[in-house]
């Protein structure tokens, strides 16, 4: 196949069959990019600092507790390094966009910052250093939970009213306007974190500032029953469904978690065609639970991966556990394959390819003409997969040594050479300082 790469960073031409007439010969075979469609990039700084269990238990709400400890004392230049390098390490892993769910606006205790934007723009310095795909997803946060409760003294670095939030997301759209590697978006936190009505509102102003943006719009949902719970006392209803009432569900609509949902509520976002984002290292790390992805499947409800907390960054691993975990639930083989006698791996990686494109907002999750030349170059490891062909996605998800990622190209240039990131070891000693200077903080 001839992979024709064009200056703007798009695919010009992909030609099965034609000869290499000169090119670029790659080292291996190609698969498009994988987005990652949600992540919180400072979170992989306490990936493995928080496993050691609290006198009481612990569970979500411990670990959350850990994870405040440890944002509230981050500054702009730590965490611009400890995302850039953090990017780069998602960028070995194969992942060559992401969508960074990001609501740390202020300085500590609350206080803004004389450049509202300097967070935001310290995500889009770390993804341009790393070289990167980003949708930005700046994420509104006003309550501690369901019914307008009062945000908690270490939420106060999340918090925003409305206008200044409308007035932000407004700043972010000038700012990012023209970059071909970069799409602005929109969070909600949670149903716990904001009120329907607040949903409405920034909506409103989006569409009146960016009439025909169509701006994907991200919100966590039904992850843990206690906030299901807090929210069907509050409004008389699930999480999904409260939303579903409020919003026109859609295209544009990524639904994070969505854990315990219904299978009415299943049977809302699959008609809607929005995407559920699944995130299973992170859940199964947290303790949420297991999404039902065979219920949804069988609505052709559409998938995506994340990190989310970013304790694993390896594709292959994601996707294993996407699958795994509903073997261990349904207690059979092939849960997500659809497609008798198929590859269940190359099933799971187009799929949540179309899913975490659609997420993204973004012209990728494919190697067409057209859209961003996004594409990871896999190598084997294992002999027994040299003479294969052609290559096996199933052994790449399943087959632990098998394949790893060897090259990676995002808007057409090589940013991963030989399976490490061409600025890896800059980026590493810039994450190395930040974090011995934080020592205290996230020992």
């Amino acid at each position: 196949m001839r992979i024709d790469v064009a200056s703007d960073g798009r695919l010009a031409a992909v030609e099965p069959g034609s000869p290499q007439d000169g090119s670029t010969l790659l080292a291996g075979p190609v698969v498009p990019g994988m987005p990652n469609a949600h992540s919180h990039v400072a979170q992989r700084t306490i990936a493995g600092r928080t496993e050691a269990a609290g006198p009481a238990g612990d569970s979500f709400w411990s670990w959350r507790e850990a994870m405040y400890d440890f944002i509230e004392r981050l500054e702009p230049d730590a965490f611009e390094a400890l995302a850039a390098f953090a990017y780069a390490e998602m960028l070995e892993a194969g992942y060559t966009s992401v969508a960074e769910f990001h609501y740390l606006h202020h300085a500590p205790r609350g206080v803004p910052y004389a450049n509202p934007l300097e967070l935001s723009e310290r995500v889009l310095a770390a993804a341009r250093s790393a070289g990167i795909g980003l949708t930005l997803l700046p994420t509104l946060y006003r309550f501690s939970d369901a019914g307008g409760v009062a945000p908690l003294h270490r939420q106060r670095r999340f918090v925003h009213d409305i206008a200044g939030f409308v007035l932000l997301w407004e700043r972010l759209a000038e700012l990012v306007a023209g970059d071909d590697d970069v799409r602005l978006g929109v969070g909600f936190h949670s149903l716990r974190a904001v009120t329907p009505e607040d949903i409405v509102r920034v909506l409103a102003a989006i569409e009146f500032a960016a009439p025909r943006a169509n701006t994907p719009a991200h919100i966590h949902v039904s992850e843990q029953t206690r906030e299901v719970e807090a929210v069907s006392t509050v409004h008389g209803a699930t999480p999904i469904e409260v939303l579903a009432r409020a919003v026109q569900l859609g295209p544009r609509w990524s639904l994070i978690h969505a854990t315990h949902a219904t299978e009415a509520e299943l049977r809302v976002v699959a008609g809607a065609h929005a995407v559920v984002v699944v995130c299973p290292t992170t859940e199964a790390n947290l303790g949420d639970g297991v999404f039902p992805l065979e219920a949804f499947r069988s609505r052709a409800g559409s998938v995506a991966i994340g990190s989310d907390s970013n304790v694993s960054l390896d594709v292959a691993e994601e996707l294993r556990w996407l699958e795994y975990a509903q073997r261990l639930v349904e207690r059979k083989r092939h849960v997500f394959g659809s497609r008798p006698g198929g590859s269940l791996g190359e099933e799971l990686y187009r799929e949540t390819l179309r899913g975490g494109a659609q997420a993204s907002g973004r012209p990728i999750g494919a190697l067409e003409a057209g859209l961003r030349a996004d594409l990871v170059v896999l190598a084997p490891l294992d002999e027994a997969e040299i003479d294969e062909r052609p290559p096996s996605l199933d052994a790449l998800i399943f087959k632990s040594g098998a394949w790893r990622v060897y090259d990676v190209m995002t808007s057409g240039r090589f940013v991963v050479r030989g399976g490490a990131h061409v600025e890896r070891e800059r980026l590493r000693e810039r994450a190395l300082q930040a974090a011995r200077a934080m020592r205290s903080t996230i020992a």
